[in-house]
Parts: C-alpha cells; structure tokens; sequence
C-alpha cells in the first residue's frame, strides 16, 4: 500500500522522464543519430537521476507513508512521530499543535458544561424549597398567609434572575454596554428594589454616597452584583436591627464602592476560596442556602468590566466588600 501510494504521488516524475527521453530520441532522429553512445549516455543519466531521486525519496518517506496508510484509532497515533525532513517535521509540529489547541477548547467546553449542570442541580435542588413552602400555605385550611407567600415568590424570583443571569454571562460581550453611570442613583435603585428583604431579615441599609460620584459601567450588571453582595449581607446577619453600610469615596483616579455589613463575618479559611464556583464554606454549610455561585458570578462579572474586587471580612464582626472602578 505504501509503494502504491508513493508511485501515486510522484507519477508525474514517472511521466517526465518519458517525455523527456521521448524528446531526446527526436532530437537525436533529426540529427540522423550521428552520435548514438551520446544519445544512450544522456538517456542512462537522466533516467539514473531521476530513478536515484525517487529511490532516496521513498527511503525518506517509507515509514510516514506506512503509517498513514493505515487508519488511526486515537488522535495520537495520527500524530507522526519519526519525520525525516523538516517539511514534514514542520507539518507534524503544526498539527501537534493544533491538537493541542483542539483538546484546550474540548476541555474548556467540557468545563463549561459541567459547570452549569452543576449550577442547574444546585439550582432546581433549591427553588425545592420554595415551592414545597407554596405547596404547604396553599393546603392550609386557614386563611392564606400573604406575607408567606409574597416570601417564597421573591426567593423564586431572586433564583431565577439568577439563573437567567448565569446563562448570559456565557455571551457577557454581547450582553455588556459600557455608560456613564451616576453610582448613587444605581445603589438606591438596587436598595428599594430589595425593600422586603431588608424588611424580612429586619436589617436596614444605611447609604452614603456623594451624588457626584460618576463611574463607568453597565447598568444591568452593576445592579446584579450590588444585589448579590446585599442578599449576602442580609442572608448572614442573624441579629434584627443591624445595618449595612453603603458608602463610596473617591482616591486618585478611582472610585471604591464600600458595602459593610455587621454579620457573622467569613472564617480566614474560606475568604481566599468564597469567589470560587460552587463553594459554599462554612457559613454556607450552616443556613444550607448557598449555591455558591453568587459571589463567583460577582467576580467574574468585576472582572469582565474592569472592576476590582476586594473582600475582607472579621468572624463576629462583619464583611466588607470593595468594588473599585477606574475613573
């Protein structure tokens, strides 16, 4: 098969040297062959070069022909390993690199995917929760507790924008629209819009931002990691009529948004950890209602606008959460 393929591919060598021994028999015909030995010479030397030629060159390619002449079951016995000139170690090192690039983008996908099928499980493992809750109020015989219910749907609800916000954080530069954003304005937004569950876990926000603060940002996805840091905030401080501090100050060409709550605080162990996918830690651990992914999703949200992040956090004491914009 490698002989076959070999004469395949260098035929037309085969259909030149019988051109151009047809063309030296004319030219010697139209001389009379006055000079015969001259004519064999040139016809002897040509066809010994170019059979020398072919010789060499199949000695050189014997082993790659044999290889791929028979079908590879992995991609790394398609991958030439014995390359004797260096057009083909150049084409071998170009594909083993693409190889390379190939199982980079399969293990990214693969990555990808087990990370929101992860998130998924977590995700319909907790909205549970919530409609088992419904599901109970609405069997009761007594009148409905609406105060229950509008509970349960907001924790529907938040689950939801969270997952809706997961799924288009895979096309974020599609999805991202750079303004100028008036900070206090987005904070205040974002703070009535969780009027209830400041109200529910009886913790109350205390803002201090300057209405000249400018940032530039994206509005929607501002508001979503504001939203998180808040929902952790309330979701972590156990003592009623505690606040959390919003405030904002301005350093060189900067602007650090500052959110301060009076909780529990994060263990030393898990604060270097809490913006990684899926970890819950210690305090997670404790209320059962952390997926993991809030504050994962904040940080990786900061880093695609070019916000800095930056957590610190005293067990008994409280968190602070620092987002830094550049002005």
């Amino acid at each position: 098969m490698a002989v076959k393929l070999f004469i395949k591919e260098h035929l037309s060598y085969v259909v030149f040297q019988v051109a151009l021994t047809a063309f030296l028999l004319v030219l010697f015909w139209l001389d009379g062959f006055r000079n015969v030995n001259t004519a064999i010479y040139a016809i002897a030397i040509s066809t010994l070069l170019i059979s020398s030629f072919l010789v060499v060159r199949y000695m050189l390619r014997r082993r790659y022909l044999a290889k791929i002449v028979v079908l590879p079951t992995t991609m790394e016995d398609a991958l030439q390993k014995n390359s004797k000139t260096s057009e083909y170690a150049i084409t071998e090192r170009y594909f083993s690199e693409l190889y390379k690039i190939y199982q980079h983008e399969v293990q990214s996908l693969y990555a990808t995917q087990s990370r929101q099928y992860k998130f998924m499980n977590q995700w319909v493992h907790q909205m549970k929760t919530p409609v088992s809750v419904l599901e109970l109020l609405l069997q009761q015989e007594e009148a409905l507790d609406k105060k229950s219910v509008h509970e349960e749907v907001e924790r529907l609800r938040r689950g939801l924008e969270m997952v809706l916000m997961h799924a288009r954080l895979e096309n974020f530069s599609d999805d991202m629209q750079i303004v100028q954003i008036p900070l206090k304005s987005v904070v205040m937004a974002t703070v009535n819009d969780n009027k209830r569950l400041f109200i529910a876990g009886r913790v109350f926000p205390d803002v201090t931002i300057e209405e000249s603060f400018i940032i530039m940002s994206d509005v929607k996805w501002l508001r979503f990691i504001i939203e998180q840091f808040i929902t952790n905030a309330v979701k972590y401080t156990f003592e009623p009529n505690k606040k959390i501090y919003i405030s904002a100050k301005q350093q060189q060409h900067q602007i650090h948004l500052i959110i301060r709550d009076e909780g529990i605080g994060i263990p030393n162990a898990d604060l270097s950890r809490v913006t990684k996918a899926f970890y819950t830690g210690e305090n997670g651990r404790k209320t059962g209602e952390s997926t993991g992914m809030g504050l994962y999703m904040a940080k990786e949200i900061c880093d695609r606008l070019g916000h800095q992040l930056v957590i610190t956090s005293e067990v008994g004491k409280g968190t602070q959460i620092e987002v830094i914009f550049q002005s």
